[in-house]
């Protein structure tokens, strides 16, 4: 059962993370350690080519682990990423991406979680991403 609800988690980004406001983020779904979050397609995330930018589909990942680690944790906003590693595997359409994220192991100090991200539309991956997380002392 998951630490936190979509409307805490919606109350937080208008507190604290106005670029998750600002990019648009929608949480779809939350479970325990598991999350879906989407980024709907704008025009402003192309950069050349036609493609949509590095930074939006990293942003998005990274949103995404957050959230899916403070179902496990509650609302520890001071969680931050200590690492992050992504492979872009494929170019994602003009199109909203999902993002499906995951908790893949939880610590005391350390979460770890992992990103599919796809084209809606497309069968293929667009990127994987796996993160790590610090959770603060006494947080867990």
């Amino acid at each position: 059962m998951s630490r936190i609800s979509i409307a805490q988690m919606d109350a937080l980004i208008e507190e604290q993370f106005p670029f998750a406001r600002e990019f648009g983020f929608v949480l779809e779904s939350l479970g325990d350690g598991v999350v879906v979050v989407r980024a709907p397609y704008k025009s402003a995330f192309l950069r050349p080519g036609g493609t949509i930018a590095g930074p939006v589909i990293m942003g998005l990942a990274d949103y995404a682990i957050y959230v899916a680690l403070l179902t496990r944790i509650g609302m520890v906003e001071l969680a931050v990423t200590t690492s992050f590693n992504i492979n872009f595997l494929s170019r994602p359409g003009e199109a909203d991406l999902l993002a499906n994220a995951s908790i893949i192991k939880l610590g005391k100090r350390l979460a770890v979680g992992e990103v599919e991200l796809i084209s809606v539309g497309a069968d293929n991956l667009v990127a994987h991403v796996t993160a790590t997380y610090s959770i603060p002392p006494g947080a867990v």
